[in-house]
């Protein structure tokens, strides 16, 4: 019996594939999203003294520089998985030492930080290419000092109907991978440890004048990933028959613009102290064990009704 697929159902030889060939600049999307995700940083007054920014190359540049900008006194780790996107982000994302606008901030550093040693991880338009999503979310968590807070995003369940109504109109196969619903993404996130997880949504809606415009748009942004994907080479003919299918099947504005939707989910979370049930015999790490002992104690009110 085959075991059902749940999303996100992702190809890991693709992915890994795609994150080889993919260009070395953020997609006019991520740095939308990533300006969105910023204004949500007004809601959390902590100041972090070092902070992670996960894929900053293809994530949000522009970002990048507005956090720091943001957070002067913080020191900023990009992580980057590629070597060559680790070498971009040291000639375009670090401020050389001799920068006299960088003589009062410590500036980013391009490596990956010490476990817990984060008050804020960042991380934009990650998750949905990630073959490995839970694995993902806990680094971020080791990442994480106490309290701590992870703010991310990614693309949702709802992105790219049209193309996928396009692809079912002509009968080929599946248009591209299933994404993950936000609710799911909450449960994970505790699952990996974090607390008071807060989820929101967003769609936003993107027009084109043609459909050569709107399939450079999906090019820049990634591939098909779906294992159930066509799964041979394209000809040479083959992105004049997708412009074409669009310019036939794809969805219309009411002015004659073609229109593609992208859902934009954001999650934000906290590292909470650990809670460790103890047994008569139970094994504590000394990272953990700081922690509680660190942690002020709250009595706990009880009441009867």
């Amino acid at each position: 019996m085959a075991v059902a697929q749940h999303p996100p159902t992702l190809d890991p030889t693709a992915v890994s594939r795609w994150q080889h060939i993919a260009p070395s600049r953020s997609p006019w999307l991520h740095e939308e999203v990533a300006r969105r995700m910023l204004d949500r940083l007004t809601w959390i007054k902590r100041q972090p003294v070092q902070w992670a920014h996960w894929g900053a190359v293809r994530g949000g540049q522009n970002a990048h520089h507005e956090l720091n900008a943001r957070y002067p006194r913080a020191r900023s780790f990009v992580v980057e998985a590629l070597a060559r996107h680790a070498q971009y982000a040291l000639a375009h994302l670090v401020k050389p030492w001799w920068s006299p606008s960088g003589w009062r901030r410590k500036g980013s550093v391009v490596s990956a930080p010490p476990a817990a040693s984060c008050e804020l991880v960042w991380a934009n338009m990650q998750l949905h290419e990630s073959a490995q999503p839970q694995a993902l979310i806990e680094q971020w968590h080791r990442l994480l000092a106490v309290d701590g807070f992870l703010m991310f995003s990614c693309l949702g369940p709802d992105t790219a109907r049209e193309v996928h109504d396009v692809y079912a109109a002509m009968g080929w196969p599946v248009a591209g991978a299933s994404f993950t619903d936000m609710h799911d993404w909450g449960d994970m996130l505790v699952n990996s440890g974090f607390a008071e997880p807060v989820m929101d949504m967003e769609r936003i809606t993107l027009t084109y004048a043609t459909p050569q415009r709107l399939v450079g748009e999906l090019v820049e942004l990634g591939r098909n990933l779906h294992p159930a994907r066509f799964n041979a080479l394209r000809g040479r003919g083959w992105r004049a028959t997708l412009e074409q299918a669009f310019s036939l099947h794809g969805k219309r504005d009411a002015s004659g613009q073609l229109v593609l939707t992208f859902e934009v989910i954001y999650g934000h979370a906290l590292k909470a102290a650990p809670r460790i049930k103890m047994s008569s015999l139970s094994s504590v790490s000394v990272a953990d064990m700081r922690s509680m002992l660190n942690t002020p104690y709250k009595r706990e009110s009880s009441s009867s009704f």
